[in-house]
C-alpha cells in the first residue's frame, strides 16, 4: 500500500508538472509595402528585369512556411494598386474581371492588407473593388465615413495563432486631402492617425485582450505638418506615444527602417519599413511563451530580408500567365513617334526637353498662360524612335488630373521660389555645390537618390521668362522678366496655370507654404479638371499628333552662369556620371 500510494503521489506530481510546463510557440511576421503594381520581375514601362516583385516575395514566403506553416503572417501596407501598368490595367481598362491585385494577394495568403494613399488616388470605384476581391480584409481605421462617422475599412484583425492572439491595427496618413481630389474619395475623410490610435487601442484592448498588437501604418517616421492641420508621416510619433504596440510597420516614404525605440510607458516597440517594390521584407520572429494559456515572456526581433536569393516563384508565375501576357499586349501598342531621346537628367540643370514636352502638352491641352511641372522619376528616358503606351508611365508616372486654376502673379513667383529652395543649394562660392544634395543618400529610397528633397516637388513653369539666381537666399532667387511673348508680367494680375492635381490639391506645399494660398481656398481657385489622369490625355494627344519633336523651351535659367555652369556640370557628373543626355 505504502508503495502504492507512493506511485500515486508521484504520477500526480509529473501530471502537475507537465500542466504547469511552459509551451513555445514561434511566429513569424512578413511585411510587404509600397509594391506599386510590381508583380512579376519584369518592368513593364522599361521593358527589362525588375528587381523585387511579389513573384519573388512569395518564393520567400514559400520557404519560409516550410518552417514556420500556418504560423506565418503575411501582411501588406499599401501602395498596391497604383505604378506599372499591371495595375492601370485592371483599374480602369478591365473593370469587370477579379482585380489581379486581388487575386494574388488571396494567392499568396495574405493575412490583412492596408490603404496607401496611392491606392485612394484610384478612385472609391477601383478601391472599394479591390477590396471587395480581397479574402483579406483592407484595414483604414482612420478612413472615416462622413455619413456614418464610423470607419469605411475594418478598423482591425485579430488573428490567433496556436494559442496567441494578434491583433493589426492599419491606418493611412491623413494627408490625402493635400494630394488628392475631392471627386477621388468623396464622402470620406481621414483621421489623425494617434488620436486614432488611442481610441482603438482601448477598444483592442479591452474587447479583443491580444497578446501582441502590430500597428500597420502607411506612413513614414519623419513627422510633419502639411496643409496647416494633417499630420503627415506620424507613425514614430504613434510608436513612442499610444502604448501597447509591441511593433510598428510602416510605409509610404520608401526608406529602409528596423530599429527599437522605447514608448512613454518605457516599453520596447520594433519599427520596420522595406521600402517599395519588394525588394526586399520586413521579416520578423516572435517567440511566445505560454503557461496555463497566458504569456508569460515574449520576444521579437526583426531583419530586413531581401528577396532576390530566394528566386522567382515557378507556381506564382504558371498561375498569373494569362494577366502577365494580357499586359505586355497593351503596353506594346504604338501610339506615336518622338524625333529625339529625352531625359529628365537635364531637368535638374535648366530649361530640358522632357519637362518642357509636358509643359508644352499642359498648356495645350488647358489653354492656359502659365505651366507647372516637375519631374516626376528622378531618373528616366523616352529614347527617340516608335513611342509605346508602356513610355506614357515613363513620361507621366502618377495618376494625376490636370487642373486649371487661377493664380496671381506673386503666388506663382512665391511658389517657383519654394520650389527652387527645395531644389538648389545657396552658392556662396563657385565651387559649391548648386543642387541641394544630402551628406549621404537615403538606403532604400532610389526615387529620392541624393536629392535632399523629392524631384517631383521641383516645379519649373512655362509661359514666362525668368531667372534663378543661385547665390540669393529663398525669396530672392527667382526673377520674373516677362510672359513667354514678351508682353509684361504683373505680380498682381490673376493668369491661368496647368498644373497636376497634386500640386493643385497642395501637395508639396507649394501654394499653401510657398504661395500663401490657404488649404481651404485651394478649391475655389480651381477653374477645371480633367475627368481622366493626365498620362490619358497626354497619350491621346501624341497619337493625334503622330510625331512629337521634343525641344527646350529655354524660358529660364540659372545666374550667375559663370558660376551655374561649371557647378551643373560638376553635380551631373556626381549624380549621373560623365554620360550626359
Amino acid at each position: 500500500m505504502k508503495r502504492l500510494t507512493c506511485c500515486l503521489a508521484w504520477m500526480f506530481l509529473l501530471i502537475g508538472a507537465v500542466a504547469a510546463q511552459d509551451k513555445e510557440v514561434k511566429l513569424k511576421i512578413v511585411q510587404t509595402s509600397d509594391i506599386h503594381g510590381n508583380f512579376y520581375p519584369h518592368d513593364f514601362i522599361l521593358q527589362r528585369e525588375a528587381a523585387g516583385s511579389l513573384a519573388r516575395v512569395h518564393a520567400f514566403v514559400q520557404k519560409a512556411r516550410e518552417t514556420y506553416k500556418d504560423n506565418l503572417i503575411l501582411l501588406d501596407n499599401g501602395d498596391i494598386l497604383q505604378g506599372q501598368p499591371t495595375a492601370y490595367y485592371y483599374n480602369y481598362i478591365d473593370t469587370v474581371s477579379l482585380h489581379v491585385t486581388a487575386d494574388m494577394l488571396n494567392f499568396m495568403g495574405y493575412d490583412a492588407a492596408n490603404m496607401g494613399n496611392h491606392d485612394v488616388e484610384t478612385g472609391r470605384a477601383v478601391f472599394d473593388r479591390w477590396a471587395g476581391d480581397c479574402r483579406a480584409p483592407v484595414l483604414g481605421a482612420n478612413i472615416i465615413d462622413t455619413a456614418t462617422g464610423e470607419p469605411h475599412f475594418r478598423p482591425y484583425k485579430v488573428l490567433e495563432r496556436d494559442g496567441v492572439k494578434i491583433a493589426v491595427l492599419g491606418m493611412i496618413t491623413p494627408a490625402i486631402p493635400v494630394w488628392l481630389s475631392e471627386n477621388l474619395w468623396r464622402g470620406l475623410r481621414f483621421d489623425d492617425m494617434e488620436e486614432t490610435a488611442r481610441k482603438w487601442m482601448k477598444i483592442i484592448r479591452e474587447k479583443e485582450r491580444p497578446d501582441i498588437v502590430i500597428g500597420m501604418f502607411h506612413a513614414g517616421q519623419d513627422a510633419l505638418l502639411m496643409g496647416g492641420k494633417y499630420r503627415e508621416n506620424a507613425s514614430l510619433d504613434v510608436a513612442r506615444n499610444v502604448p501597447g504596440f509591441d511593433i510598428v510597420l510602416m510605409g509610404h516614404d520608401h526608406a529602409r527602417e528596423c530599429k527599437k525605440v522605447q514608448n512613454v510607458a518605457g516599453d520596447s516597440v520594433l519599427v520596420m519599413d522595406p521600402a517599395s517594390n519588394g525588394i526586399v521584407v520586413s521579416d520578423i520572429d516572435i517567440t511566445v511563451t505560454l503557461r496555463n494559456g497566458k504569456v508569460t515572456d515574449k520576444q521579437i526581433d526583426g531583419v530586413l530580408t531581401e528577396t532576390a536569393p530566394y528566386g522567382i516563384s515557378g507556381e506564382f508565375m504558371k498561375r498569373f500567365s494569362p494577366q502577365y501576357a494580357t499586359i505586355q499586349d497593351f503596353v506594346s501598342k504604338r501610339i506615336g513617334r518622338f524625333t529625339k531621346t529625352v531625359s529628365t537628367r537635364p531637368a535638374y540643370f535648366g530649361s530640358s526637353a522632357f519637362i518642357d514636352l509636358i509643359h508644352t502638352l499642359q498648356l495645350d491641352i488647358s489653354g492656359a498662360e502659365i505651366s507647372l511641372a516637375a519631374p516626376l522619376s528622378y531618373d528616366t528616358q523616352i529614347k527617340e524612335g516608335d513611342i509605346y503606351v508602356y513610355d506614357m508611365f515613363n513620361l507621366y508616372k502618377y495618376e494625376n488630373m490636370l487642373y486649371t486654376m487661377k493664380l496671381s502673379g506673386k503666388e506663382v513667383h512665391d511658389a517657383l521660389e519654394m520650389s527652387y529652395d527645395l531644389w538648389t543649394n545657396r552658392m556662396t562660392s563657385p565651387d559649391d555645390h548648386i543642387l541641394l544634395l544630402r551628406d549621404q543618400p537615403r538606403e532604400g529610397a532610389a526615387d529620392r537618390a541624393a536629392f535632399k528633397n523629392f524631384s517631383f516637388n521641383f516645379d519649373s513653369a512655362a509661359g514666362i521668362i525668368y531667372t534663378v539666381d543661385v547665390t540669393k537666399p529663398c525669396g530672392s532667387k527667382v526673377t520674373i522678366l516677362s510672359m513667354a511673348d514678351g508682353t509684361p508680367f504683373h505680380m498682381d494680375k490673376m493668369y491661368t496655370v496647368a498644373l497636376n492635381s497634386y500640386r493643385g490639391n497642395g501637395g508639396g506645399e507649394l501654394l499653401t507654404k510657398g504661395a500663401g494660398i490657404s488649404q481651404d481656398e485651394l478649391k475655389e481657385r480651381i477653374i477645371s479638371s480633367t475627368d481622366k489622369d493626365l498620362r490619358y490625355y497626354l497619350m491621346q494627344y501624341i497619337e493625334q499628333k503622330k510625331v512629337i519633336e521634343p525641344r527646350a523651351l529655354g524660358q529660364w535659367k540659372f545666374i550667375p552662369e559663370e558660376w551655374a555652369v561649371p557647378a551643373s556640370k560638376r553635380d551631373y557628373e556626381f549624380l549621373f556620371g560623365t554620360n550626359r543626355n
